[in-house]
C-alpha cells in the first residue's frame, strides 16, 4: 500500500482492474453485442423473412397452433412477434410419455420443446439451429463454459472489482475532465494513457450505471441475507412466491376446455392503452384450473417488469392485474434491471448504448495493456524478465485481440456448418471456444508484436468478409436486403463490414505501436513494442 490517499487509490485502481481485467473485457464486449441480441439472432437465421405482424393476431395464431402441437402439455409459453423479432417463438413442456419431437420443432432441456412460427399463418418455420445472439447475452453473465452458478459468481465478483476500479480511478485522476479533451497520437505509452482516460471519461456515467445495475441483477444470489432474515428457513422460494404478481393453481385433474383467448387479449390491450402483448403463458391447458397470463411487450418504460394480467383459463374471468405501481423496492429493482438490459431503448438510444459499451471495452483493454507495459519497463530497467510478465502478455493478446476473432468465427460457423448437423447450435459454441483456444496458443508461440498484428488482422478479415460469405451461402445478402427494406439483415452486414474496417485500421496501427523507456537518470532507452 502506498502512502497518501491518492497514491493508495492509484494502487487500488491498478490492482482491482488488473486482477479481473480479462474477464471484464469479455463481459463488456459480449454484453455490448447483447444489445443487438434480436438482430444477431435474425441474421443467424436467414431463412426467416422480415415482416411486421400484428402482435394480437400473432398471439392468437400461436395459441391456435399450440392446441394442435401440444394438446397434452402442462405449460405453453409464447414469445409474440414484434418490431425487433419478426417471428413468434413457442415453447411447451412435453408430457413424460412424449417421445421425440414433431417436425420443425427442437428439443430443449428439462423436457421442453420449441418451435418457430410464422406470425400470420402459424406454420412451423424450418430455420437453422443456432444459439444466435442469446449466446453472447448469456456468456456476458454466465461465461457459458462452466456451471451456471460458478459463472454468475465469477462475473459478480469481477463486477465488484470493476466498481472499485471506477471509483478509485475517479479519485486518482485530478484532471479527469481536462484529460477528456487530451489525446496525443503517436506518442507511445502517452497515447495509450490518453486513450484509456478518454474512453473512461467519455461514458463515465454509463460505466457506473452498467456496473452497479449489473450487480443488482444478481443481488439475490450475492446478498441473500436480507431474505434469510425476513423469511427464515423458507428462504428465497417464499420470497419469490410473495413477490410474484400471480401464482397459478396446481392442476385439478379434471378436463375442461380452454376459453377463447381473444377477449382476454382485447381486455388487456385496452387496459394498457393499446400496448401490444409480448409474452403469454398458458398454465395447464385443458384442465379445470387452467390460467392465462399475458404480459405487455417491451415499451418505453425503463422498468424491466412488464404490465400483466392473469385470467381464468376456463371462464375467461380476470384473476389479477399488475403494473409498475408496486412497492418502492420492487420499482427500484425493476428500473435497475431495465437500465442494464436496455430493452426500452429506441434505435438512437440503442446506438448510444452500443458506443458506450465499446468505450467501456476499450477502457478495460487499454488498462490491461498499460499495466503490462509499465511492468515490462521496470523489468527492462532491472535487467530481468519473468514468466509472469510473459503470461500477462499472452493473456492480453488472446483476451483482447483473440476474443473478437473468436466471435467472428462463431458467426462464420453459423454459415458454414451443415444445416442438418446434429447438435448444430452446440457446434457453433465449440467453434467459438476452439478458435479462442487457438488464439491463446498462437499468442504463446509468436513474438508479442507479431501476435498482436496477426490476430487483429485475421479478425479484421473475418468480419469484413462476413457480408461476402452471407451472399455466397444465403439469399438474404445486401443485394436483396437493401432493395427489400430488410434493415435488420442489411444493418448487420453493414455493421460487420464497419467492424472489419475498424479492426483493419487497428491492425495497421499495431505495426507502429512502440513504448519508450524514459528512466530519469539514463535518458531514452530502446523501444518496446506493445
Amino acid at each position: 500500500m502506498k502512502s497518501g490517499f491518492r497514491q493508495s487509490m492509484a494502487w487500488l485502481h491498478t490492482w482491482s482492474g488488473l486482477l479481473v481485467g480479462w474477464v471484464l473485457f469479455a463481459v463488456f464486449l459480449t454484453g455490448t453485442a447483447a444489445y443487438l441480441r434480436p438482430e444477431l439472432t435474425r441474421w443467424m437465421r436467414p431463412e426467416l423473412t422480415a415482416s411486421r405482424p400484428d402482435p394480437v393476431q400473432a398471439a392468437l395464431t400461436a395459441v391456435t397452433r399450440l392446441r394442435a402441437l401440444a394438446p397434452q402439455s402442462a405449460n405453453w409459453f409464447i414469445e409474440v412477434a414484434g418490431p425487433r423479432e419478426p417471428v413468434t417463438t413457442v415453447f411447451w413442456r412435453a408430457p413424460p410419455a412424449a417421445l421425440g419431437a414433431a417436425q420443425g420443432t427442437a428439443q430443449g432441456g428439462r423436457g421442453f420443446r420449441q418451435a418457430t412460427l410464422d406470425p400470420v399463418s402459424g406454420a412451423t418455420l424450418d430455420a437453422r439451429d443456432t444459439r444466435g445472439g442469446n449466446f453472447f447475452y448469456r456468456f456476458h453473465f454466465e461465461l457459458y463454459a462452466m456451471p451456471v452458478l460458478w459463472g454468475r459468481w465469477i462475473v459478480s465478483i469481477c463486477g465488484m472489482f470493476m466498481l472499485v476500479a471506477i471509483l478509485s480511478g475517479i479519485i486518482t485522476h485530478r484532471r479527469i475532465f481536462a484529460d477528456f479533451f487530451t489525446f496525443r497520437p503517436s506518442k507511445g505509452q502517452r497515447s495509450w494513457l490518453d486513450g484509456h482516460a478518454v474512453a473512461a471519461v467519455l461514458a463515465l456515467p454509463y460505466h457506473l450505471m452498467i456496473t452497479y445495475t449489473g450487480l443488482t441483477t444478481l443481488m439475490v444470489m450475492t446478498l441473500p441475507w436480507g431474505i434469510t432474515a425476513a423469511y427464515g428457513p423458507a428462504g428465497p422460494p417464499a420470497f419469490f412466491a410473495d413477490t410474484a404478481p400471480f401464482a397459478p393453481k396446481r392442476p385439478a385433474g379434471q378436463p375442461a376446455a380452454l376459453a377463447d383467448v381473444a377477449p382476454m387479449l382485447a381486455e388487456a390491450v385496452q387496459a394498457w392503452g393499446g400496448a401490444p402483448p409480448g409474452r403469454i403463458t398458458v398454465n395447464h391447458p385443458g384442465d379445470a384450473n387452467a390460467s392465462v397470463v399475458i404480459l405487455s411487450g417491451p415499451g418505453a418504460q425503463v422498468a424491466e417488469e412488464r404490465t400483466g394480467m392473469a385470467f381464468d383459463g376456463v371462464t375467461g374471468a380476470r384473476l389479477a392485474a399488475w403494473g409498475t405501481a408496486g412497492s418502492a423496492a420492487a420499482q427500484t429493482r425493476g428500473v435497475m434491471t431495465g437500465l442494464h438490459i436496455g430493452l426500452f431503448a429506441g434505435p438512437m438510444l440503442r446506438g448510444l448504448l452500443l458506443l458506450s459499451g465499446l468505450a467501456g471495452t476499450v477502457m478495460v483493454g487499454t488498462g490491461c495493456v498499460l499495466w503490462s507495459v509499465k511492468a515490462r519497463q521496470k523489468a527492462e530497467k532491472a535487467g530481468r524478465k519473468g514468466f509472469g510478465l510473459r503470461l500477462v502478455d499472452v493473456l492480453n493478446v488472446a483476451g483482447i485481440a483473440g476474443l473478437p476473432l473468436a466471435m467472428a468465427t462463431f458467426l462464420w460457423a453459423n454459415r458454414l456448418l451443415p444445416l442438418h448437423l446434429a447438435g448444430r447450435a452446440d457446434w457453433e459454441v465449440k467453434v467459438f471456444f476452439g478458435a479462442w483456444l487457438l488464439a491463446v496458443v498462437h499468442a504463446a508461440l509468436r513474438p508479442r508484436p507479431a501476435a498482436w498484428t496477426e490476430q487483429w488482422g485475421v479478425a479484421a478479415l473475418l468480419y469484413a468478409l462476413l457480408p461476402v460469405l452471407n451472399a455466397l451461402t444465403t439469399g438474404r445478402h445486401l443485394g436483396r436486403s437493401l432493395p427489400d427494406g430488410d434493415w435488420g439483415m442489411a444493418g448487420m452486414d453493414l455493421g460487420f463490414l464497419a467492424i472489419g474496417l475498424g479492426l483493419g485500421a487497428v491492425t495497421l496501427a499495431s505495426r507502429g505501436w512502440r513504448f519508450r523507456l524514459r528512466p530519469r537518470a539514463q535518458g531514452r532507452a530502446g523501444a518496446l513494442r506493445a
